[in-house]
């Protein structure tokens, strides 16, 4: 029998923590962009990236936050917004969920928005590689896989005094 401390049940705790905290995140950026715009956070970006680029002009984190940022002002203020805010919201109160652990309808809830991130990244790689989204779609994988295995645990009648 496992026990509550087990490395699956810490590695869980992990990665719905660091998904909270990229809810979080996102939530506040699309605030950002919803207050000074797609084109402002942009210029900012560029201005505190300058620095670095005359000591390595191929300086490969200021290249990857500025291609990340020259995205960001390419599209519409609103869908921008929408999505951070939506898609930060929506991590944020789920990461919470699991980690009150106190109702069991939010596995299934986890689970199938987990299942739909991975599929539209699955879908976008197919479009367009990215080491980037690889990253984050086999994080979500293997976070789908620790909250399926603790829904597991926390269901079983083998586990009593679990919820």
């Amino acid at each position: 029998m496992a026990k509550r401390s087990s490395l699956a049940h810490r590695a869980y705790q992990a990665t719905i923590a660091i998904k909270g905290l990229d809810g979080a995140i996102e939530l506040v950026l699309g605030i950002i962009v919803a207050v000074v715009g797609s084109h402002r956070l942009y210029d900012f970006i560029i201005a505190i990236t300058t620095p670095d680029l005359p000591d390595d002009p191929e300086t490969h984190t200021a290249h990857l936050i500025r291609h990340g940022a020259e995205g960001l002002a390419h599209a519409s203020n609103l869908f921008v917004v929408t999505y951070l805010v939506l898609h930060g919201v929506l991590k944020l109160a789920i990461a919470i969920n699991l980690l009150r652990e106190r109702h069991n309808w939010i596995f299934p809830v986890a689970s199938a928005v987990l299942a739909g991130f991975i599929a539209y990244m699955s879908y976008r790689l197919t479009m367009h590689w990215s080491e980037w989204l690889l990253a984050f779609a086999l994080f979500d994988l293997l976070t789908l896989a620790l909250v399926l295995n603790e829904w597991r645990n926390v269901t079983s009648p083998m586990r009593p005094g679990r919820r």
